[in-house]
């Protein structure tokens, strides 16, 4: 298989039938990247990440076959979740949250890929329990060990899942991470392995009510690596919709 090259740009999808040769053009190369390593490519899951979209064409995205967006921001993911509330979507926020904003995505989420800390924990948990709602999420690790980001150390890890069955609105079911933007692939790679080693050595003592099947990672540019060492969603965004005029520097710390 050729990999993609990290730095490649994408075209803009525009048209439903824009939509649905970049969502072809994603899962062959998911597929492609699953059976160069023996993988069932329905392990995999894609989550299109719509940050910085416009609802218009989020709703042609919808009508080539979506059920399920990723969004960095709560303010954003709020928004187009009630102005596109008669679609049969559901939203999964995959950036840094802070506690006072715990409310909103109790309120409109399905899923939460960004968990790092007890504070966030307790706050979800609160609110969750107060609106009589679960929540799938997912523990963030910083595999790239860079200090301006989010996520826990892995070292940290084991005893942070362990905290967890205390807050039982929260459906634990995996990791997720972010790569070293780099475009050296071995060390992109690394970070993929690093996290699937962790998660493969936390389950032998992950307490009961803790699932850690789920593997979040890979993005447009990384998403086959991430693949290929064991991911079962990847959060792919602009070969999706297209390139951001927003910079990665608004949504991920640099």
């Amino acid at each position: 298989m050729t990999a993609r090259p990290l730095d490649q740009p994408y075209r803009t999808a525009r048209t439903v039938a824009d939509f649905t040769s970049a969502l072809d053009a994603v899962r062959t190369r998911i597929a492609a990247a699953a059976a160069e390593v023996g993988r069932d490519p329905a392990a995999v899951r894609l989550l299109p990440v719509s940050k910085t979209v416009p609802e218009d064409r989020i709703r042609r995205a919808v009508a080539a076959g979506l059920v399920r967006l990723g969004e960095n921001k709560v303010q954003e993911a709020r928004r187009k979740s009630e102005n596109l509330a008669d679609l049969d979507v559901e939203w999964s926020l995959v950036g840094h949250l802070q506690t006072n904003k715990a409310k909103d995505v109790a309120a409109f989420a399905t899923e939460f890929q960004a968990l790092d800390s007890l504070r966030v924990a307790q706050a979800l948990d609160r609110r969750l329990q107060a609106l009589g709602r679960g929540l799938d999420v997912l523990v963030q690790v910083n595999t790239s060990d860079e200090p301006s980001k989010y996520g826990l150390a892995p070292e940290e890890v084991p005893s942070f899942v362990r905290t967890l069955p205390t807050f039982t609105a929260l459906r634990v079911r995996g990791l997720m991470t972010l790569a070293e933007l780099t475009t050296d692939r071995e060390r992109v790679r690394g970070c993929f392995t690093r996290l699937r080693v962790l998660r493969d050595r936390l389950r032998d003592s992950a307490p009961d009510g803790v699932g850690l099947d789920d593997l979040s990672m890979g993005m447009s540019g990384d998403y086959e690596l991430a693949v290929m060492e064991g991911a079962t969603c990847v959060r792919v965004g602009q070969a999706v919709f297209g390139p951001r005029a927003v910079p990665d520097s608004a949504y991920w710390p640099t």
